[in-house]
């Protein structure tokens, strides 16, 4: 018999490969073949045995040639697209439950999730969202209901007042708004009617005016309150009062009452660690290791929370790694030079602070210093550069 190899068109139909015994093969053979039965990829297994596949078609023309020639048939294996419809005919829920999976799947990466804006300033996110929201894109909508992203960010740039561009991108389940707002002057405050007057005791070291009329000059040694820039112009009773500006700057003198301790105490870490992990559902954690109470006397506490993501959107839940390090103080006692040193350099940073970003120590000069109860005390006198000018209204006299 010629054998005849499986192609497809057997295997959409159906095939079973069976193992044929007995005494009668030859003759089973013979009679199939003259019946039309296709017996395919034929052999031999053993004396009195043979191997071959058969359609489904065919397999149940096989059975009264079996019976005649009393050959005994035994299924091995079967395949093809009716063992396949049959396999998940019996698996139908579980089939129907995987293809509801994806399809929900599908559902819930098609929705808006979460919205994220940049760049906005001036236009507050509940104005941006509300604007958003007109156009259809809002937490939970669905993404193939929404407009191209062109057209999106076309509209929300007309509906939004202020902006110079929109823009707006997807990724997956996240939207994000960009922003850039036009650039508008600073509106010029309407300054009322005023002079500029020393704050402080000082020697002028510079006076600009840009408008008003400069009462002092450099080197001139001036008293707080006295008047810098006078918002009074013109003379011989016709006058009119303006709001002073400009930029006067003077000598000033400081005097401190310095005290800095001799010993100092530091703080270390010895490098010794323990790791304590909590499981955090929503704003709730629960320890879940390192039970009992830390082996150091003294440590600090480094907590960095993981939560869970899907598809860029942040869930719920998740874990805080706490790292406990040890720490431990040590004394460091200090010279007498350099706790004044240390001393000093505080209250240089301290006039700065009161004195403005702008003020600069050209001098300093200590007055008195002693070493006492392990601290070192200092008088010191500084002479620095500041501004100097403060404000003063200028009342109009009644009746005029």
């Amino acid at each position: 018999m010629e054998r005849v190899k499986v192609t497809w068109f057997h295997a959409v139909r159906g095939c079973v490969t069976v193992r044929i015994a007995g005494s009668g093969t030859e003759r089973l053979l013979s009679d199939a073949a003259g019946d039309g039965i296709e017996l395919l990829a034929l052999r031999r297994t053993s004396p009195g045995e043979i191997e071959c596949i058969v359609t489904v078609g065919d397999f149940s023309r096989l059975r009264p040639h079996l019976r005649r020639t009393g050959c005994r048939l035994r299924i091995v294996g079967k395949r093809g697209l009716p063992f396949q419809l049959a396999r998940i005919g019996r698996r139908k829920f579980f089939a129907a439950g995987l293809v509801l999976f994806f399809i929900g799947l599908y559902l819930l990466s098609s929705l808006i999730w979460r919205i994220e804006i940049e760049g906005n300033e001036r236009l507050t996110d509940e104005q941006i969202l509300a604007a958003a929201r007109a156009e259809g894109l809002h937490v939970f909508q669905w993404s193939f209901r929404l407009p191209g992203a062109e057209e999106l960010s076309r509209r929300l740039n007309t509906a939004l007042p202020g902006t110079a561009w929109v823009g707006v991108e997807k990724r997956g389940t996240l939207v994000t708004i960009r922003i850039v707002e036009t650039t508008e002057p600073e509106p010029r405050t309407l300054l009322s009617p005023r002079h500029l007057i020393a704050k402080e005791d000082a020697v002028v070291t510079r006076i600009t005016a840009t408008r008003g009329r400069p009462v002092v000059k450099k080197n001139q040694r001036v008293k707080k309150g006295d008047v810098l820039i006078s918002g009074i112009l013109g003379g011989d009773g016709l006058h009119v009062n303006v709001p002073a500006e400009g930029t006067v700057r003077g000598l000033v003198w400081h005097e401190y009452d310095i005290t800095s301790s001799l010993v100092r105490k530091a703080k270390t870490y010895t490098g010794e660690r323990r790791t304590v992990w909590h499981a955090v559902l929503g704003d709730r954690s629960l320890k879940v290791s390192g039970f009992g109470e830390p082996p150091f006397a003294k440590y600090e506490s480094v907590l960095r929370q993981e939560n869970a993501a899907w598809r860029g959107i942040v869930l719920p839940i998740g874990r805080i790694r706490e790292t406990q390090l040890e720490v431990t103080f040590v004394e460091r006692r200090l010279t007498e030079e350099e706790a004044a040193a240390e001393g000093l350099l505080q209250a240089r940073a301290d006039i700065l602070r009161k004195a403005g970003a702008d003020a600069v120590i050209r001098a300093e000069k200590i007055l008195h210093r002693k070493t006492e109860n392990g601290k070192v005390y200092m008088k010191v006198l500084f002479e620095v550069e500041q501004s100097i000018t403060d404000e003063m209204p200028l009342v109009q006299p009644q009746g005029e």
